[in-house]
């Protein structure tokens, strides 16, 4: 099993996280980072998040609750959290204090 893959490496469990969090709701890189061990981790989420291309990616925003992707993908990470009922304030970022998740379902560990 590659080092990236087992159960104790941070990938393996940040990506499990990303996958926890469900429809309707975000998490931002840091919180992620700092649920999976690393809280000054963010950036290591963002490559994450560039690996592994079955994660809900636009579940995880920057913090504040904003997005930062640029041009169309940030359109696209809108559009997605939007269809799944997640609102925007006036200033573009998402309301955490309503959408955001706080873990209820941590992954199991194996």
């Amino acid at each position: 099993m590659p080092a990236e893959s087992a159960p104790d490496s941070f990938t393996f469990r940040a990506a499990e996280l990303i996958r926890s969090i469900p429809k309707g709701k975000v998490a931002t890189y840091g919180q992620i980072a700092g649920m999976a061990g690393e809280p000054r981790g963010a950036r290591e989420v963002v490559r994450v998040l560039h690996t592994q291309k079955d994660l809900p990616w636009h579940r995880v925003l920057a913090a504040g609750g904003r997005i930062t992707l640029p041009g169309q993908g940030g359109v696209l990470q809108r559009r997605l959290l939007a269809a799944e009922g997640v609102r925007f304030n006036a200033d573009g970022t998402t309301p955490l204090a309503v959408y955001g998740w706080k873990g209820e379902s941590p992954p199991p560990v194996s």
